[in-house]
C-alpha cells in the first residue's frame, strides 16, 4: 500500500505532468495570447534635410512589427497622445465575428480621441503570412503603419524551402508637408492633391534623392547561396509600385497572406494595401564587395500628377554570416552599384501579365475554396467623376469643377456614428440606408465616351445587406467618366478569389465561361485594371459591417467607398460578438 506522503507526491507529479501536456498541446495548437502596447506620439523626424513633427507609433515610422502565429489571440492596447483622432486597421486580418477590432473610423468604431485608449482584441484564425497594420482615418497612415506577420502553427513548415533569413520590406512615402494639410487643401479646392516628396523602404529614402544621406539608405547584406524571404508591403498612400533588384531573380510564393504557386520574376507589381512574399537566393558567384540597387518606382495610369521618382535600397554581399538592414559605413557611396531596369510608369502590359501569373497554391493542405455557384451577383462601377463648383468658390478640377469618386454612381458620405454600432443596436435611422444598388443605376458604355448625366454622382451613406453565408460574385468595372485609372480595391473582413479580369466592358455571356474556378489568386486587395474589369467571388461567412474602398487615399477621400452588412446567421457562433466595454464614443 502506498504511504500517504508518497501518494500525495505522486498526485502532485501527475498534476504537473498533466499541466505540461496541456501546455504543450496549447503551444502546438498556437493558443497563445500576444500582448502589444502602441503609443501614438509626435516625434521630430528628418528626411531630405527637412525636419517635421511626425505621428509615430512607439516613436517609430514604420512602427513596431506585430508577430503572431496562426490561432493566436492578439491584444493590442492603443494609447492616443496626439491631437488627432486615431484608429488602427489590421489590414487583411479576417476578424471573424470581431468586427469591433477591425479599425476603420466611423465604420466599425468611432476613433480614439486624444488622451483615450482602446484595446483591439481578436484571434487570428486560418491565416498565415504577411499582412500589415495602419491608421484608418483621413491620411494618417502616411506615417502610422507597420508589418503584421503571422507564422504557421508550430511544427507546420512553409510550403517552400525554409529561408535562411526573413526581411520585411515596407514601401512607404515621405512628405515634407503635413499630409492632413495636403488632403484638406485638396478637398477644399476640388483639385488633385500635392504628391509625396519621395518613396521609402522601411522609412529610408535612399541615395537617389537630393539631400538624402548615405546612412538613410536601406541595406540588405546577404550571404552567397543563402535564400531570403522578403516580406514586401506597399504602404504608400497613392501609388502602385514596381520593385526590382539588379541581377537577381525573385520567386513569388505568397500574396496577401495566401500561399501561391511559385512564380519567378525580375520585377513585381504591388498596389497600396497589398503584400507579396518572395524568395531571393543570393548568387554563388563571387559578388563579395559588389552592390546591387533595389529599386521601386510608380505604376500610374491616371491623368493626374504622381510622384514620378525612384526609390533605391542596396543589396550587398558578405563572406560571413552578416545581417544588417539599417546602414552602411558612412564612407560608402554606391557609385559602383549595379543599376537594374524598371518598367516605364504606364506599362499596363507588364502589370497585366504579372497579375495573371499569380495563382493560388490550391493543394490538399491549402485548398482554394472557390464558390462554384453563387447566390447573388453584383456589378459595381468604380469611377472618378466631377461635381459642379459651389457658387462663390473657385475650384481646381477639370474645367473649374471638383473631383469626386463613386461606386455605382454613389459617392460615400462618412457617417458621424460608427455603422457597426448602428447596425448592432438597430438604430440606423438617419445614419445610413440599405438601398445600395446591385448594378449601375445608369447603364452606359463604361469605358467609352460617357454621357453627361453620369459625371455627377449622388452623395449618400448606403450599404448593401446580404444574409450570412451568401456566396457572392462581384464584378468591379472601371469607367472613363473622368479618365480611366487602375483602382486597388480593398475588402475588409474577407478574402476573395479573382476569378476573371479583362479590358473594356464586362460581358456576362462572353466573359463568365472563361472564369478560373480552380486555382485563382486569393487576396484582400485587387487592382481593377485601367479601362477594364475584375470579377471576384467570396462567401459572406463573417457577420458584421465591412468597409470596401479604393486604397488610393485620394480616391477614398473623394468617396470611392461603400459598406457591406452581413447579417447574423443561426446561433452565437454565426453572430457578431457584443461590443467591448471600452469602445470609443463618438
Amino acid at each position: 500500500m502506498m504511504a500517504p506522503m508518497a501518494g500525495a507526491e505522486y498526485g502532485i507529479k501527475l498534476i504537473i505532468q498533466l499541466l505540461v501536456v496541456l501546455l504543450a498541446v496549447q503551444l502546438v495548437a498556437g493558443k497563445t495570447t500576444r500582448h502589444y502596447s502602441f503609443h501614438v506620439r509626435l516625434k521630430n523626424v528628418t528626411r531630405l534635410c527637412h525636419t517635421k513633427p511626425l505621428i509615430t507609433v512607439n516613436g517609430k515610422s514604420p512602427g513596431p512589427k506585430v508577430v503572431v502565429r496562426e490561432g493566436d489571440r492578439v491584444i493590442i492596447k492603443v494609447h492616443n497622445h496626439v491631437s488627432n483622432n486615431v484608429s488602427i486597421h489590421w489590414h487583411g486580418v479576417r476578424q471573424l465575428r470581431s468586427g469591433w477590432a477591425d479599425g476603420p473610423a466611423y465604420i466599425t468604431q468611432c476613433p480614439i480621441q486624444t488622451g483615450q485608449t482602446y484595446v483591439y482584441n481578436f484571434t487570428v484564425t486560418g491565416q498565415r503570412g504577411t499582412l500589415w497594420w495602419h491608421a484608418h482615418l483621413s491620411w494618417l497612415r502616411a506615417s502610422v503603419y507597420g508589418a503584421f506577420i503571422i507564422y504557421p502553427k508550430r511544427h507546420v513548415p512553409y510550403p517552400f524551402p525554409k529561408p535562411y533569413k526573413e526581411v520585411p520590406l515596407i514601401l512607404g512615402e515621405w512628405w515634407n508637408a503635413d499630409t492632413e494639410n495636403v488632403v484638406n487643401q485638396a478637398m477644399q479646392t476640388g483639385g488633385g492633391p500635392n504628391v509625396s516628396d519621395c518613396y521609402t523602404i522601411n522609412g529610408h529614402p535612399g541615395p537617389l534623392y537630393n539631400c538624402s544621406a548615405i546612412n538613410d539608405t536601406f541595406i540588405l547584406n546577404v550571404v552567397p547561396r543563402k535564400t531570403y524571404l522578403l516580406r514586401i508591403i506597399n504602404a504608400a498612400l497613392n501609388d502602385e509600385l514596381f520593385l526590382t533588384i539588379a541581377n537577381h531573380t525573385m520567386t513569388v510564393v505568397e500574396v496577401d497572406a495566401v500561399y501561391t504557386k511559385p512564380v519567378k520574376t525580375d520585377t513585381i507589381l504591388i498596389a497600396p494595401g497589398q503584400t507579396t512574399n518572395v524568395l531571393l537566393t543570393a548568387s554563388a558567384s563571387d559578388y563579395k564587395g559588389k552592390q546591387f540597387f533595389i529599386l521601386a518606382s510608380p505604376y500610374a495610369t491616371g491623368q493626374g500628377t504622381f510622384d514620378n521618382t525612384t526609390l533605391a535600397g542596396i543589396l550587398t554581399y558578405s563572406k560571413h554570416v552578416l545581417f544588417n538592414t539599417s546602414h552602411l559605413n558612412s564612407s560608402s557611396n554606391f557609385t559602383n552599384a549595379i543599376m537594374p531596369k524598371l518598367p516605364v510608369f504606364n506599362d499596363t502590359s507588364f502589370a497585366t501579365n504579372f497579375t495573371l501569373k499569380i495563382k493560388s497554391l490550391a493543394n490538399a493542405q491549402y485548398p482554394a475554396l472557390v464558390p462554384q455557384t453563387v447566390d447573388r451577383k453584383f456589378y459595381f462601377t468604380v469611377s472618378l467623376g466631377l461635381n459642379p463648383c459651389p457658387k462663390g468658390q473657385k475650384c481646381q478640377g477639370v474645367n473649374g469643377t471638383k473631383f469626386t469618386a463613386s461606386i455605382n454612381n454613389i459617392s460615400f458620405v462618412m457617417p458621424t456614428v460608427a455603422l457597426l454600432q448602428s447596425h448592432y443596436t438597430g438604430k440606423m435611422k438617419g445614419i445610413y440606408k440599405t438601398n445600395f444598388p446591385d448594378n449601375p443605376p445608369f447603364p452606359f458604355n463604361y469605358t467609352g465616351n460617357p454621357p453627361k448625366n453620369v459625371t455627377t454622382p449622388m452623395n449618400g451613406t448606403r450599404a448593401k445587406v446580404i444574409p450570412f453565408n451568401t456566396t457572392v460574385q462581384l464584378v468591379l468595372q472601371d469607367t472613363s467618366i473622368a479618365g480611366a485609372e487602375s483602382h486597388p480595391i480593398h475588402l475588409h473582413g474577407f478574402n476573395f478569389f479573382i476569378v476573371g479580369q479583362g479590358f473594356g466592358n464586362y460581358n456576362e455571356t462572353k466573359d463568365s465561361p472563361k472564369f478560373n474556378l480552380v486555382d485563382p489568386a486569393e487576396r484582400n486587395t485587387v487592382g481593377v485594371p485601367s479601362g477594364g474589369w475584375v470579377a471576384l467571388r467570396f462567401r459572406a461567412d463573417n457577420p458584421g459591417v465591412w468597409f470596401m474602398h479604393c486604397h488610393l487615399e485620394v480616391h477614398t477621400s473623394w468617396g470611392l467607398k461603400m459598406a457591406w452588412i452581413v447579417k447574423n446567421g443561426k446561433g452565437p457562433s454565426q453572430s457578431i460578438l457584443p461590443p467591448p466595454p471600452d469602445l470609443p464614443p463618438c
